[in-house]
């Protein structure tokens, strides 16, 4: 059975970022033996939860909006970007049914921080730190980064990759707070900030990192390894009972009273 990923449509109203960037998910999925199926951004959610039944895993990818900051507690700032009402809907689905069914998620930059919000935790709106989180899309090796001893990020290390690997980075937000069941797996050592976070769940592929694996599978051995991991989890995923998932403690989008 061949290996389908839902991954959303990158921005509902900006077809050039969307020209530009989708083609490396695609093709990093492919690289990986995996189908990817676009999910249409204006597309009716009935017809979205639809097309979730013939997947097995979910890719978060990015873009070039920003989370909404209403959405966990918070007024913008100015140098926060507007958000993207249908992005973050279709992206609200597609958590929603990986988390019922435990299947694999996969999300970056963009994607890493919606995937926090919906499980309660909070951004850092604008960074401002020594690190040059920025540089450029043909940037591969921006910074490296720390990757905590025993998680499954640290497991698909290769065996001649640094113990702190180069990584590109295209970011200017970040997971301030990492929501309910995920924890932190690695940072920026110059600077602190939360670079991958991963679900509290050995049996539930959930990995989430702020840099940019796509853009590097052809130069990247780590790269590769993230995809076909991811892959390999949704090759491996079954249907389960709702009733025994793993999801957040809270409803994603609610803030507890005392918050």
């Amino acid at each position: 059975m061949p290996i389908r990923i839902a991954i959303p449509e990158p921005t509902s109203s900006d077809p050039a970022y969307n020209q530009r960037s989708l083609p490396p998910y695609l093709a990093a999925l492919h690289a990986a033996g995996a189908t990817p199926i676009v999910v249409p951004l204006h597309e009716r959610q009935d017809r979205v939860a639809k097309l979730l039944t013939a997947v097995q895993g979910i890719l978060l990818l990015g873009s070039r909006y920003d989370v909404d900051p209403q959405r966990y507690g918070e007024d913008p700032i100015p140098e926060c970007a507007e958000a993207d009402p249908a992005r973050t809907a279709v992206d609200e689905l597609l958590i929603q049914d990986a988390f019922s069914l435990r299947k694999p998620i996969l999300a970056i930059c963009h994607g890493a921080q919606s995937l926090n919000v919906w499980c309660n935790g909070s951004l850092i709106q604008d960074l401002k730190t020594p690190v040059n989180h920025r540089p450029g899309r043909e940037v591969v090796e921006a910074h490296p980064v720390r990757i905590a001893q025993g998680s499954r990020l640290a497991g698909l290390l290769p065996p001649d990759e640094p113990v702190e690997p180069q990584v590109n980075s295209s970011h200017h937000q970040a997971i301030r707070l990492p929501g309910d069941n995920l924890v932190v797996t690695a940072v920026s050592p110059g600077d602190g900030v939360i670079e991958a976070v991963e679900l509290d769940s050995p049996s539930h592929f959930v990995l989430a990192v702020q840099w940019h694996p796509e853009r590097t599978c052809t130069q990247k051995a780590f790269s590769r390894a993230i995809f076909a991991a991811f892959a390999a989890a949704a090759e491996a995923w079954e249907p389960r009972r709702i009733e025994d998932s793993v999801a957040p403690a809270r409803i994603p989008g609610m803030r507890a009273a005392d918050e």
